[in-house]
C-alpha cells in the first residue's frame, strides 16, 4: 500500500498550507463538538475543531462543504484525509503533528532527560519553553490537582516508567477495565509535559482530570478546591491497583518508588480519675499491654508545633519557625505523642524501619475545629540537599551501618492565603540544569533554592542521593 501517483487512494493535496498549527490543541476530550460521540473522530486541521466520520452526511463532510476546510486528522489511527474528496494524504511535513497528538520516547532519549544540558524548545509561535517544565492549565480550581502533577512529573523513575508506553502495555486486564484509563492519561500527560516538540508552552491535565473525576466517584472535582495530600494519596493508591499492585513492596512502580516501613508501638492510658491501685489493676490486663504494630507508608505526617499565641513586645506578629529535624523526631522511635479518641486515650511512637527511594512528607498546617478550619503559619527550615533521615532509623536498621540516608529536595509544594479560599505553587528541581523553578499553573518562574525554604511548604518530595 506505498504511495504512488498512479493509486487514487493518494493524491498530492493542494491544501496542506491552510492547515493552522497555532489552532490545534489535542489536550481536550476526543469527542465530536457537535455528536459529542467518541466515535470516529476527526481533527480539523484548519480550525481545530473535533468532528465525526468523514463519510458524506457526517459531520466532518459537512464542515469541509460548509466551510472550505480540507485537511483532516483521525484521532484514533493518526491518518490524514482531505475532504470531502476523501482521499488519503501520506506526507512527512505532516509529522510533527503526528507527535504532538501521540509523543514517544526511545530509552535513549529518556536516559538523557536528567544528565544532558536542556535545551529550549520554541512552539508555533515562537515562545522558548523547557520540556519538563510547562505550565498547566486551571481549569477552574484544579491547582491542587496540578501541583501534585508538576511534581510527580519530576519523580525520575516515576516519569521514566509513564514516557514508554511499553512499560505498562502487557499488563493483563479484566475485560471492560476502565480503570486503567487513569494510568493511560496519566502517561499521556507525562509525554506532554516533557515533548521537546510542543506546539505550546503549557499544557492541559483537562483529560487526565476527567478520568480523576470518574475514578474517584466525584470526591475530587475540577471546579472546586480540594486538598493535594487527599488527592495524592488516593492517586498513588488508584494508579498502583490500576498497575495491579498488591501488598508486595516491589508489585507497581509506585509501591518500589515510595513504600517505606515503620514500626508503631501502642498503649491505652487508664482514665485519669482512677485511683492508682485501679490505675495497676487495668495496666495488668490484656487490653493495656503494649501492642506493636509493623505497617507500610506512602508518605509521613509531620506534626507543626502549636504557633504562640502571643505577638511581641512592638505588637507585631511572629512568624513561628521549627526545623524539620524537629518534625522529623517524631518518627525515631523514642518519642511518644498522645492521640484521643472520642473514648480512649493511647501513646504512640513511631519508628522507621525501612526508608524508600523517595520520601513524601506532608506537614500538618490544617486542623478542624467544632466551628472551622484553622492553618498554621510556621515555616519549617530544611535544607534543600543533604538532608539526614538516618536519625529516624530504628536502632536496629541504624546499625546495620545503612550509608545511603541521605537525601535531596526535588519538589516542594506550598499553600499560600487562607485555609478555605488558599491556593497552591509547586517548586520543582530540573535535574539536568540544578534550576529551580516555581510553578503556579500556567505561570513558571525560576526561584532561588533559599527562596523555597521560606514557603509554607505543604508537600515535600526528597529523593535518595546518589552513592557516590
Amino acid at each position: 500500500d506505498t504511495p504512488s501517483v498512479f493509486n487514487p487512494k493518494y493524491r498530492v493535496c493542494p491544501y496542506l498550507d491552510t492547515i493552522n498549527r497555532n489552532l490545534l490543541d489535542f489536550d481536550f476530550e476526543k469527542l465530536c463538538s457537535i455528536s459529542l460521540t467518541r466515535i470516529n473522530v476527526y481533527a480539523c486541521l484548519v480550525c481545530g475543531k473535533y468532528f465525526q466520520g468523514r463519510g458524506t452526511n457526517t459531520h466532518a463532510y459537512t464542515h469541509s462543504v460548509g466551510e472550505a476546510h480540507h485537511v483532516f486528522l483521525n484521532l484514533n489511527t493518526l491518518r490524514f484525509y482531505c475532504l470531502p474528496d476523501n482521499y488519503e494524504i501520506i506526507d512527512s511535513s505532516l509529522d510533527d503533528i503526528k507527535y504532538v497528538l501521540n509523543p514517544t520516547f526511545l530509552r535513549n532519549e529518556i536516559s538523557k532527560l536528567d544528565q544532558v544540558q536542556p535545551k529550549h524548545s520554541r512552539t508555533v509561535d515562537g515562545v522558548l519553553y523547557l520540556p519538563g517544565v510547562v505550565g498547566l492549565n486551571n481549569i477552574k480550581a484544579n491547582d491542587y490537582c496540578n501541583v501534585v502533577l508538576h511534581a510527580l512529573s519530576h519523580v525520575s523513575p516515576l516519569r521514566d516508567f509513564f514516557l514508554r508506553e511499553q512499560s505498562y502495555a502487557k499488563i493483563k486486564r479484566p475485560p471492560g477495565d476502565s480503570m486503567f484509563t487513569l494510568v493511560q492519561r496519566f502517561g499521556e500527560l507525562m509525554r506532554k509535559m516533557w515533548n521537546p516538540r510542543n506546539f505550546k508552552a503549557h499544557v492541559s491535565p483537562h483529560e487526565m482530570l476527567q478520568a480523576v473525576v470518574l475514578w474517584s466517584s466525584k470526591r475530587f472535582q475540577i471546579t472546586e478546591q480540594g486538598d493535594p495530600i487527599d488527592f495524592l494519596s488516593w492517586f498513588l493508591n488508584t494508579l498502583h491497583r490500576a498497575l495491579k499492585g498488591n501488598k508486595q513492596p516491589d508489585s507497581s512502580i509506585l509501591y518500589k518508588i515510595f513504600l517505606g516501613e515503620m514500626r508503631i508501638f501502642t498503649r491505652k492510658i487508664p482514665p485519669v480519675e482512677l485511683d492508682d491501685a485501679a490505675k495497676q489493676t487495668l495496666l495488668a490486663t490484656e487490653e493495656y499491654k503494649h501492642q506493636v504494630e509493623d505497617t507500610n507508608f506512602i508518605y509521613l505526617t509531620c506534626d507543626l508545633p502549636p504557633p504562640p499565641l502571643f505577638t511581641d513586645e512592638f505588637r507585631e506578629n511572629i512568624i513561628p519557625q521549627v526545623n524539620l529535624y524537629q518534625l522529623l523526631a517524631k518518627f525515631n522511635g523514642s518519642a511518644e505523642k498522645e492521640y484521643k479518641t472520642y473514648k480512649d486515650n493511647f501513646m504512640k511512637r513511631f519508628e522507621i524501619t525501612r526508608l524508600p527511594q523517595f520520601i513524601i512528607l506532608y506537614i500538618k498546617r490544617f486542623t478542624k475545629n467544632t466551628f472551622f478550619l484553622e492553618k498554621n503559619p510556621t515555616i519549617v527550615n530544611f535544607p534543600i540537599k543533604n538532608v539526614d533521615f538516618g536519625d529516624i532509623l530504628g536502632m536496629r536498621q541504624r546499625d546495620k551501618s545503612v550509608k545511603d540516608t541521605k537525601y535531596n529536595l526535588v519538589a516542594n509544594i506550598v499553600h499560600d492565603g487562607d485555609p478555605k479560599k488558599g491556593t497552591y505553587r509547586a517548586h520543582i528541581l530540573h535535574k539536568a540544569n540544578g534550576q529551580w523553578y516555581e510553578m503556579q499553573d500556567l505561570h513558571v518562574t525560576e526561584i532561588l533554592p533559599q527562596m523555597i525554604t521560606l514557603t509554607e511548604s505543604y508537600i515535600q518530595i526528597y529523593e535518595r542521593c546518589p552513592e557516590n
